[in-house]
């Protein structure tokens, strides 16, 4: 594609950044501004204008911008490009310490440590040194490792008691011929800089780099950039849009970019190809409140759209009826699609209300960047509670929780109750009871009479194993031939008298919450709660998070979540059935298969801010725009630094938005047993006040309207 060619395609702005192959070039790439399509065409452009593929190097952040990049170029070039690299940073580092890390001590066939296995051999290595269990929170310090492999933190006297664990998890990786996740960039810096032939083989190959997000890169990743790159090279970024800090993004890599390449150009993209102007001018005034920052202001041709809307409802649940009732308005009347709308939210924990509301309005959602509330561990264990509470023969749900909270039922005494409900086909339930019934003097199962050597044989073997001093005695070893695998009476005989136990403990407490949940009257959430402490699932969160009491009472604080919304449904003058059958029926539904019918074209969009950057929609939906939720309560802590993370996420939340944008702050907001009063975010009042309208309800439909809608409908449906 020549230059005159590209002209055509491409806007002023995007044509210098396209058509300027030499020297140094910053791209500041305003949101929707075009920045893929500038990268591909700078691509495309430099192959077109003689210079080898060999010689190019793209570098990116995930696998799916590498391959869609890659894919792009091929598309406008028409060439296999083979030679072409395009990669992430990680990938590129193995790529180079496959072919050198032997240089540095390794072998050429090393092994790549995922989290998993790094954390095993922390464990490995703090016990070969001494420390106790109670010392050795894997998590806390794979973190601080990381952290000290990236030059994110040093060692300081709080921090220093692990140094030694450090050098020993060091020296384990290189015995194992092994690296973790982050060597693939360390590695690779220590190799440029202790074999400078090497440093200079890449040099002499890669006379073009271009790195894209260059906002989100880390002060690690800049290093290794700036050792590769010699005057060719081009960084494409926002530093608007930089919301990542806590995993090591430093937006200031732009700043380091201009003092290290003091001759370089720079280029701003402002003209936006995704939003109308008064979105535009929405975003804009928020983010001119950032004082750190590069000074630009996105224009649009798109026209001026319509007006901002910001509804503030009483509390969560009229939050999430608003978006549901909008989303099914606007389908109607202006005949969209449920993949059409985003719905974005600060953190995970705003979206039970919002699920449960589209549960309810039969909207079809999918949820990304976070796991959907009624997916999340804690709360599927209580429900399964619920489950087995309603149908005991439910053996799905009855495996998930018959040893959580843990009560010594393991995994040999599940095979011996599925062993008896393969051989009578029935459910676990009932091969508990069997095996309880056999304990309890009974020598009856199913239809079949034991012959009486049998049934003398399994009494004296569980007279045996009652009689036994020992309680944790396991009889597996000791099956009599008369006894076939299979029955409950060979179950007692291989099973140790605890383990009889906890199976009857198990069976009164189902029975016994069974009764209570399905007790005549209202109350459906108290007993829930009551359930919850009779099986002290917090205790539970506790052993099971010993390093992290804030973990537990996060997940505990999702089970009140949960609590809440019981009580708010059951509460509900229109619901007219409250009962334990009533509400997992209610509950089921959110799973339901039938929404990948394609009559319903897609569905709605549920996500986290960070995760729908590079998204667009074209309605756009933020809830929770409340002081504490956004800017996060956290952020305030982290003083003003914090507070200007938090602006530009909400200036990549706007930002997403196409068409249409509704914010929503709510007056009180439910947290643990409580109702508290909420401050709308500071950020509201940053948006210029002639772009916003507040929502009023809607009033009566006028009988045109009403006409209008109902043939949209029409159409819609013979569509």
């Amino acid at each position: 594609m020549n230059l005159s060619e590209l002209k055509k395609e491409l806007n002023p702005e995007q044509f210098k950044a396209v058509a300027t192959t030499d020297g140094s070039l910053l791209i500041i790439a305003g949101a929707g501004s075009g920045k893929t399509r500038v990268i591909t065409f700078r691509i495309a452009h430099m192959l077109d204008s003689g210079i080898p593929q060999s010689a190019i190097l793209a570098l990116t952040f995930t696998n799916k911008a590498a391959r869609e990049m890659e894919e792009r170029v091929k598309t406008l070039t028409q060439r296999k490009l083979q030679n072409l690299t395009v990669s992430t940073f990680h990938a590129f580092g193995v790529r180079i310490l496959r072919q050198d890390i032997d240089k540095l001590g390794w072998r050429t066939n090393f092994s790549i440590y995922d989290d998993t296995d790094r954390n095993q051999l922390i464990k490995d290595s703090g016990r070969e040194l001494g420390f106790t269990s109670d010392a050795l929170d894997v998590y806390e310090i794979g973190n601080l490792f990381s952290n000290i492999k990236t030059g994110r933190k040093t060692w300081e006297s709080q921090n220093d008691r692990y140094r030694e664990l450090y050098e020993s998890y060091q020296a384990g990786l290189k015995l194992y011929n092994a690296v973790d996740f982050d060597d693939l960039i360390g590695l690779p810096i220590r190799l440029f800089k202790e074999h400078p032939d090497v440093l200079a083989r890449y040099r002499d190959r890669y006379k073009y780099i271009m790195v894209d997000e260059f906002q989100d890169t880390s002060l690690q990743q800049y290093e290794f950039m700036h050792l590769l790159a010699d005057k060719n090279v081009a960084v494409v970024g926002d530093d608007d849009q930089s919301i990542y800090s806590w995993r090591g993004a430093n937006y200031e890599n732009i700043v380091m970019f201009e003092r290290d390449f003091p001759d370089v150009q720079e280029i701003r993209l402002e003209q936006n190809y995704r939003s109308t102007e008064t979105i535009l001018a929405a975003a804009n005034g928020v983010i001119s409140h950032n004082t750190n920052r590069k000074d630009k202001s996105l224009w649009s041709g798109n026209g001026s759209g319509k007006p901002i809307e910001i509804y503030m409802p009483e509390n969560e649940a009229e939050e999430a009826d608003f978006i549901s009732e909008t989303i099914q308005s606007i389908c109607m009347e202006e005949r969209r699609n449920y993949d059409d709308f985003g719905i974005l939210i600060r953190a995970n924990t705003l979206s039970r209300s919002i699920e449960e509301s589209f549960l309810e309005h039969n909207i079809p959602y999918t949820m990304s960047g976070g796991t959907s509330f009624f997916q999340r561990k804690e709360i599927k264990d209580v429900i399964s509670y619920l489950r087995v509470c309603a149908n005991h023969d439910d053996d799905i749900n009855l495996i998930r929780i018959i040893n959580t909270p843990r009560r010594g039922i393991g995994r040999t005494t599940i095979e011996q109750l599925n062993a008896i409900a393969s051989a009578r086909h029935c459910s676990l339930w009932d091969a508990i009871e069997s095996v309880i019934r056999y304990c309890n003097g009974y020598v009856k199962t199913g239809d079949d009479e034991l012959d009486a050597e049998a049934a003398n044989t399994a009494e004296n073997a569980m007279s045996m194993t009652r009689s036994n001093n020992n309680a944790d005695t396991d009889w597996f070893g000791a099956e009599n031939s008369a006894l076939k695998s299979g029955t409950p009476e060979s179950a007692a005989f291989r099973l140790g008298a605890k383990t009889i136990a906890d199976l009857q403990a198990f069976h009164d407490l189902i029975i016994s919450q069974r009764s209570q949940l399905l007790s005549g009257g209202k109350g459906l959430s108290k007993k829930v709660r009551a359930m919850i402490d009779e099986i002290n699932y917090w205790d539970f969160l506790v052993s099971e998070n010993p390093k992290s009491d804030k973990a537990a009472r996060f997940k505990f604080l999702n089970i009140e979540s949960l609590i809440n919304s019981i009580e708010m449904w059951e509460n509900n003058p229109d619901n007219f059935d409250a009962g334990l059958y009533a509400y997992l029926n209610r509950v089921t539904l959110l799973s339901r298969d039938d929404m990948e019918d394609d009559s319903l074209k897609g569905k709605v969009n549920l996500m986290t801010i960070h995760a729908s950057k590079g998204l667009e929609f074209p309605v756009v939906f933020i809830a929770g725009c409340e002081e504490g939720i956004i800017p996060h309560a956290r952020s305030i802590e982290d003083g003003e630094g914090g507070i200007e993370e938090e602006r530009r996420l909400f200036y990549v939340a706007i930002t997403r938005a196409k068409d249409k944008l509704f914010l929503s702050s709510c007056r009180h907001r439910r947290r643990m047993q409580s109702v508290v009063e909420c401050t709308p975010s500071p950020f509201l009042d940053e948006i210029p006040p002639q772009l916003v309208e507040y929502h009023e309800p809607q009033g009566e439909v006028s009988n045109e309207a009403a006409f209008n809608i109902l043939e949209n409908m029409k159409k819609k449906f013979i569509m």
